[in-house]
């Protein structure tokens, strides 16, 4: 019996199997032959068309046209059949130009929809980001701002009476805690066993690892949020112009208790470390468990329409990118409104003692101190609710509204000017 190739075989990675076994000169499958007639070689060598596919041909097979389907993976069918369905078995000149065409702009259009979403959600937003931290530690404001109407306006004043720098102050010291936070969770996972990644073969033991990683870094991260958390709420009529490394040499400084001299109700960061990681940790298994959820979802039904032959080549092609970036977006969004009232206590136990003289929210010019004397996490919960109701701890909810919207809209722009692209190159 001749050796059978195995299902999805890449033409590259398979050394092991019946050629290994019986070799190309003993009495196995593949006795050794010459290919001196041309009669041995149209059994093994194909047609320029054929080399892309890699496929290794056996005895009595045909190479199979482009046209035709061809069996593969769920993810491989429709970008092989995209590529290389429009060819057909001879002229594959004007085809590979097509395809080195097609292969540039999807490697252009996925750094573009990557830089799309980074902006969205790190620039485009930073605006709701600002408004809505500042109207989660007023607690004087008697306008929640629960819509974004009021948000608007609110938005419109500050803009009006500080200028735009108002609603992007604080914005590079995002960036340092991004980067804070991805630089401790990396160290700490190369000195320590903690997995950074969960494998597909989880236990329960991995993923307690895993999240105690997480735990470690939102506390290296800690003293750095609270710094950034102050320059974003700190109002611009007040406030000198600070060096983008400010953010550093304050959060340094809150751990070594020097800088910039707090009240004495400035909560110790021991304090702080429970709600901070509480926040933190289930912030990331909220997002993970629905981002993987949604992909999950969203694969399965690109995989129903590649099965019943009913997607276009353009349909594929965003298939590839789009099904993460709206996982993305939708675990980010539930996890922020799940988490709101949560992270509503945290920044005014973040903030009190600090001596930050916010905006006024209610009227958009004027500045109000904060003096609160929350105890810690539980007198904060039970202050709020008695003084400002449930609806206290909703108070900016308004901004995510506007923060999310944004963010679907660009999302919709650069898929329809990617769909554009690709469907002026077919």
């Amino acid at each position: 019996m001749h050796p059978r190739r195995p299902d999805g075989f890449d033409g590259l990675g398979y050394r092991g199997g019946a050629r290994d076994e019986q070799g190309f000169g003993g009495s196995g499958a593949f006795p050794a032959r010459s290919f001196s007639a041309s009669s041995d070689l149209s059994h093994w060598v194909t047609t320029p068309p054929d080399i892309p596919g890699s496929r290794n041909l056996h005895w009595g097979e045909k190479s199979p046209a482009y046209a035709a389907p061809v069996a593969s993976t769920p993810l491989e069918g429709p970008v092989e059949e995209l590529f290389l369905g429009g060819r057909g078995g001879s002229g594959g000149g004007g085809g590979s130009v097509r395809e080195q065409n097609s292969e540039q702009l999807n490697r252009f259009a996925g750094f573009g929809i990557g830089l799309a979403s980074l902006f969205t959600e790190n620039v485009l937003a930073h605006p709701c980001i600002v408004l809505r931290r500042q109207c989660q530690v007023n607690y004087h404001a008697q306008n929640y701002h629960l819509t974004p109407f009021t948000v608007i306006n609110i938005m419109y004043n500050f803009n009006k009476t500080q200028g735009p720098r108002a609603l992007w102050k604080g914005m590079g010291s995002t960036f340092i805690v991004q980067g804070v936070t991805l630089g401790a969770e990396g160290i700490i996972s190369e000195f320590t066993p903690l997995p950074r990644e969960i494998s597909h073969k989880w236990n329960p033991k991995q993923i307690g690892e895993h999240l105690l990683l997480k735990s470690l870094t939102y506390m290296v991260a800690m003293p750095f949020y609270s710094a950034s958390l102050i320059e974003t709420v700190q109002s611009e009529i007040i406030r000198e112009n600070t060096g983008i490394l400010e953010c550093v040499k304050e959060g340094i400084g809150r751990v070594i208790g020097m800088g910039v001299p707090h009240s004495k109700r400035l909560l110790p960061l021991l304090s702080l470390i429970f709600p901070t990681v509480l926040h933190g940790v289930l912030h990331y298994i909220i997002s993970s468990i629905i981002q993987k959820f949604v992909l999950l979802i969203l694969k399965r039904k690109t995989y129903n329409s590649h099965l019943a032959e009913s997607t276009s080549p353009v349909q594929s092609m965003l298939d590839a990118y789009f099904p993460e970036l709206i996982a993305n977006f939708a675990a980010s969004l539930c996890s922020d409104v799940i988490l709101y009232p949560l992270e509503t206590v945290l920044h005014r136990l973040h903030i009190q003692g600090t001596r930050t003289i916010i905006d006024n929210t209610d009227l958009g010019y004027e500045v109000l101190p904060i003096n609160t004397q929350y105890e810690g996490m539980r007198d904060c919960i039970n202050t709020i609710r008695q003084e400002e109701g449930v609806l206290g701890f909703y108070k900016g909810f308004g901004a995510v509204v506007i923060q999310y919207t944004l963010h679907a809209a660009v999302l919709q722009i650069t898929k329809i000017i990617y769909s554009t692209l690709l469907q002026n190159s077919f």
